[in-house]
């Protein structure tokens, strides 16, 4: 399937998605956030995919928020569907069972902030910029914002951030704990694929589980987190990866897992 606003490509075992509306700042209407979906439903259907690089196409932005020339004149109902659509595209990408690494090239704003809180690990460029501009606006952060910055940042730097709908630039975005690090803007993607090439190269079952027990987890008392916990350790004992892996550390040669 063709995409009008996404880019999809895969490079080895990572695939690389960007976001590609640059003359729109990559902001997100509809239309974008449906393509999204299709995507994120792709790479979950494909097993030699076993990380994901996402960014934004130009050097401007990441994602300058969602499309205000189509929010302006939303009714209520249109609105709130509006919402619920992108709350349930970022939910599946949060969900998604590999690791998402958000390179982010620039403005990452409204709802370019939240999708990359809805990524796993978040490196930005030296020249990318932060916020949560919506009451600004008129509106409220509408697609994970009051939700995920919290879990992110803190409650309170959350609120200060979402009240004050002022932008921050990379190094404080770094301090606050936002992104998890600040790199160099033409060397951003390069690490970003290096990174998910380090992921890649562990057993993705592995890795998928440990996602899974982290995301269920936080939300969850510390008994029942470690009862996941449990329950992801003792399933990874049903597969080849685990034998593979335990039994070449012992012969002390390579590894060569096989997603089994």
């Amino acid at each position: 399937m063709g995409f009008n606003n996404i880019l999809f490509e895969k490079d080895g075992k990572i695939a690389l998605v960007s976001i590609n509306r640059p003359k729109a700042l990559n902001a997100l209407n509809s239309e974008t956030l449906k393509e999204l979906d299709v995507v994120i439903d792709q790479i979950a259907e494909d097993d030699d995919i076993y990380a994901v690089v996402l960014t934004g196409a130009g050097e401007k932005a990441f994602v300058a928020g969602a499309d205000i020339t189509e929010m302006k004149d939303m009714t209520t109902v249109e609105g709130r569907k509006f919402g619920i659509l992108g709350n349930k595209v970022f939910r599946k990408l949060e969900l998604l069972d590999k690791p998402v690494i958000a390179a982010i090239n620039g403005f990452a704003l409204g709802g370019g902030c939240e999708l990359s809180l809805a990524c796993d690990i978040r490196l930005a460029s030296e020249k990318a910029k932060f916020g949560q501009p919506e009451v600004g606006l008129g509106i409220t952060p509408g697609f994970g914002g009051t939700q995920r910055l919290t879990r992110v940042v803190g409650l309170g730097m959350a609120k200060e951030l979402i009240y004050t709908a002022k932008i921050i630039k990379a190094d404080e975005a770094l301090r606050i704990g936002l992104v998890n690090r600040v790199i160099e803007s033409d060397k951003l993607l390069d690490e970003a694929k290096a990174l998910a090439n380090q992921i890649a190269a562990n057993a993705p079952i592995a890795v998928k589980l440990c996602k899974a027990a982290i995301n269920r987890g936080i939300q969850s008392d510390i008994d029942t987190a470690l009862s996941y916990e449990s329950e992801a350790f003792g399933e990874c004992f049903s597969t080849e990866d685990q034998k593979e892996g335990m039994t070449a550390f012992t012969e002390r040669r390579d590894k060569s897992f096989k997603n089994k």
